[in-house]
Order: C-alpha cells, then sequence, then structure tokens
C-alpha cells in the first residue's frame, strides 16, 4: 500500500485562508500581482450557470473546490516543475467524499454524473494532473472494475480504490497503437491456471505507482480483446516513468513491459469479451474529459482576471484598457459556452441518451476553445504568463495533452463527422465507403 491513510475530515473543507495564506501568493522579487499559490476567487460564472446544479451537486463542487484551493494550489507548481506527483494528497482526498465517483456501494461516493464532473470540473480549475490522477483511477480503472469485473473482483479491490488506499490505472494503448488501439498486439496466452501477458503499454497514467493495473491484451483463444487485473510487483511486469513531458507534469506516466507475466484466471474480467466492450468505460470517461478543459479554463480566466486589476502600468491598472478587456470577455463567453456544451452532454448522459458522436464532438470543441482560453490568459500576463508560478503556464502546457488524449482532436471531430455525415472517415476508404460518398456528391 502506497501511502497510510488517514483523514483530515472536515478541517480540509471550507476553512478560512489564515493571514499567512493570504500573504503566501506574493513574492520580494514581484509584489506588484498574486500568484497562483493564494488561488483567486472564482468569478467565471457569468451566466449564473451554477444555478443548473442540484443542492447535493452544489455541496460536492463546494467541498472540492475548498480542498483544491488550500491544499493543491500552495504547493502544486514546485511538484510541476519537479515532475514529481503529490502523493501526500492522495489520502487527504479521501475527507472530500468523492472516491468512486458514480459507482454505487463497495465504499463509493455514488454521485451523480453531474456531481462527478464537479469533482472533476473543480481539480481540474486549480491542477489538470490531480485531475487526471483522479479520472483515471476512477473512470477508467475502478469504473472498468465496477461493470466488467466479477463479484469478487468488486468487492475485493473497489474499497480500497475508493478509500485510496490503493491506486488504479488502465493499460490500453501501446506504442505501435495510439489512436488505432483496437489494434492492440499485447497478447494473453492462455496456459495452465492462468494466463501469460506480453507485450508493452505507452502513456499509462499512474502507471509508475498504482496498485492495480487493469491490462488489455489480446486473447489466444479467439483473438479477442480481454481485460487482467495486473497487482504491482508481479514478476515479469515493469513500469518506466517517461521522462521530458511539456504537459501534465505531475502525473506519473509510464511505459509498460510485460514479459511471460503470469495472472491466475480469477485476475480475468470476465465483461470484456471483445475490444467493443471498452467502450461502457470510455463512455462515461470521455465526459469527464470533456469537463477538465472547462475547469481548466475557469482557473485560466480566474487567474487573468485577478491579475488584470493588480498590475499596473502607464499608470492604471491593465483591466482598463479596451484590448485587454477584449480578450477577458472573449475568454469569459468561451467559458460559459463550454460549462453549456459539457453540461448538456452529461444530462443526455443521466438520461441514457448519449452517443459516441456527441461525446466525441463535446470533447473535441471543448479543448479546442480550451486552447484558446489559455493562449488568450497567457497573452495577458505578458511576461508573467510564461512562469508557472502565476498558473496559466502551466495550464497553457497543460491542456495540450488534454487537446490529445482519450481520443486526439483530430480523431474526435471524425467521430462526429461520421454522426453528421453516415460515413467514417477515420480509417483509408473502403470500396463500400467510395460508393456512399459517391451517392452523397450525386
Amino acid at each position: 500500500m502506497l501511502i497510510e491513510l488517514y483523514d483530515e475530515a472536515e478541517l480540509l473543507i471550507g476553512r478560512q485562508p489564515t493571514a499567512a495564506a493570504a500573504s503566501r501568493g506574493r513574492t520580494s522579487a514581484f509584489p506588484q500581482a498574486t500568484t497562483a499559490a493564494e488561488f483567486p476567487a472564482a468569478v467565471h460564472d457569468a451566466l449564473a450557470l451554477d444555478g443548473l446544479l442540484t443542492t447535493e451537486e452544489k455541496e460536492v463542487r463546494r467541498r472540492v473546490r475548498a480542498f483544491a484551493e488550500s491544499e493543491i494550489a500552495p504547493i502544486i507548481t514546485e511538484y510541476w516543475e519537479r515532475a514529481d506527483f503529490p502523493f501526500e494528497l492522495v489520502p487527504k482526498m479521501r475527507s472530500l467524499n468523492i472516491g468512486g465517483g458514480t459507482i454505487k456501494g463497495n465504499g463509493c461516493a455514488g454521485l451523480s454524473i453531474t456531481g462527478a464532473a464537479m469533482a472533476t470540473l473543480e481539480l481540474a480549475r486549480v491542477d489538470a494532473s490531480c485531475a487526471t490522477f483522479y479520472l483515471v483511477h476512477t473512470f477508467l480503472a475502478m469504473l472498468t472494475i465496477e461493470l466488467m469485473g466479477s463479484e469478487e473482483q468488486k468487492r475485493s479491490l473497489l474499497p480500497g480504490m475508493a478509500s485510496k488506499e490503493l491506486a488504479g490505472c488502465w493499460a490500453l494503448t501501446e506504442p505501435s497503437n495510439g489512436s488505432d488501439a483496437s489494434a492492440l498486439t499485447c497478447s494473453a496466452t492462455k496456459v495452465s491456471g492462468g494466463w501469460r501477458l506480453d507485450g508493452q503499454k505507452r502513456w499509462i497514467g499512474n502507471g509508475t505507482w498504482a496498485d492495480v493495473v487493469v491490462v488489455f491484451a489480446r486473447s489466444s483463444v479467439d483473438n479477442q480483446v480481454n481485460a487482467f487485473v495486473v497487482r504491482k510487483g508481479a514478476p515479469g511486469f515493469t513500469a518506466t516513468k517517461i521522462d521530458n513531458k511539456i504537459a501534465l507534469r505531475c502525473v506519473q506516466n509510464a511505459d509498460m513491459l510485460f514479459e511471460r507475466c503470469f495472472v491466475p484466471d480469477s485476475a480475468r474480467l470476465p465483461g470484456v469479451a471483445s475490444f467493443s466492450d471498452t467502450n461502457k468505460v470510455l463512455a462515461i470517461s470521455r465526459i469527464m474529459v470533456s469537463w477538465l478543459p472547462v475547469g481548466m479554463a475557469m482557473g485560466a480566466y480566474d487567474m487573468a482576471a485577478r491579475y488584470l486589476r493588480e498590475r499596473h502600468q502607464f499608470g492604471a491598472p491593465l483591466a482598463s484598457f479596451q484590448l485587454m478587456q477584449e480578450k477577458l470577455a472573449r475568454m469569459l463567453g468561451n467559458v460559459q459556452a463550454m460549462f453549456l456544451m459539457a453540461w448538456r452532454l452529461t444530462k443526455l448522459a443521466e438520461a441514457g441518451a448519449m452517443s459516441h458522436e456527441q461525446a466525441s464532438l463535446v470533447k473535441a470543441w471543448n479543448t479546442l476553445r480550451g486552447r484558446e482560453v489559455v493562449a488568450l490568459a497567457r497573452e495577458v500576463l505578458g511576461g508573467n504568463g510564461v512562469q508557472a508560478d502565476f498558473h496559466v503556464a502551466k495550464q497553457f502546457c497543460d491542456m495540450e495533452a488534454i487537446y490529445t488524449y482519450e481520443g486526439t482532436y483530430e480523431v474526435n471531430v471524425l467521430v462526429a463527422g461520421r454522426g453528421a455525415t453516415g460515413i467514417s472517415a477515420i480509417k483509408p476508404a473502403s470500396k463500400a465507403n467510395q460508393r456512399a460518398k459517391q451517392q452523397v456528391q450525386a
């Protein structure tokens, strides 16, 4: 077990900043504006969108916001610079009661999809790496076990994962197969009493330290994709940190190698019989990924708005200049639209009416608009916009990873395009597709 659990309960929730905390965002080298160590007030809700939430969802948002601002914001820049993960925060998250997200039972919070989205949103507003940890652990690793694991697997794994005693990751992507994930080559050979895994995985978030690794591999029995639980330290399994990233630097992404790694029959997830079963998990995780850029854009806007009020040039605050106000208004409009896109997608999912094409449309559009917001925030902060201490530089870099993971922008817009036209353009055109295109053109 990675970290001994302890519970700080309500001490972490909603506490008021101390005098020391109020001054920690100022430096002697640049006292003219406050750094993200003292996180800015939330001023991004121009259309009172908080009114769309239930009382319970607002309470989740309040708890996570208070935690992120008081516990994550003061320390995260140093971890981001060192490309380390703030492991000491993991057990503290227990008091937030968001473990397991939407999963019910086995110690999980049983949140609505919107409630879980608010937790993701507020973590991302302060730090995308912490939000990504929560997303991978909860909506990929845990959700796969919940939806496709046996009752024994759920009972033995989910309670410890919900309490953060066990950390999880999700190993699908391979060096040779990124966007073309269904062509994965990691193999699962049936042997006496279990399976032998051989192959490589890449870009696995939480991969260097996860206790529970959900691995997808192609079965020797029927050539279909199956899923297996591999525990940390299993013989034949190694995970190596991917260094030199410019985005999500706190996330410990791993290259994974499986060499004759044996797992017992009890480690196979019985609900995964083909690659298409991954869509059951990705349907929910893609919703959460659609909320990530919303939170990041909110944080970037909040930081830019405070900076423009504090920073003076030519005898006046930067907020008084027309060019700055135009950029700020453009950012603010994007934030409202991004929230509404993600909110509508979430409501469709809660009603059981969401399609993969809709999810891809929102993920692609929100990350594209999120890119614009963080770029504008970087502009209005001038030179301080390239220093991680003032938040927007970190969000600017991290947004590049969000734009790409859980389906690149290009793949997601092509899925959305397939929904709009009925024609798939993801792979080289088949003769059937060529005939369909000719009919459309005619």
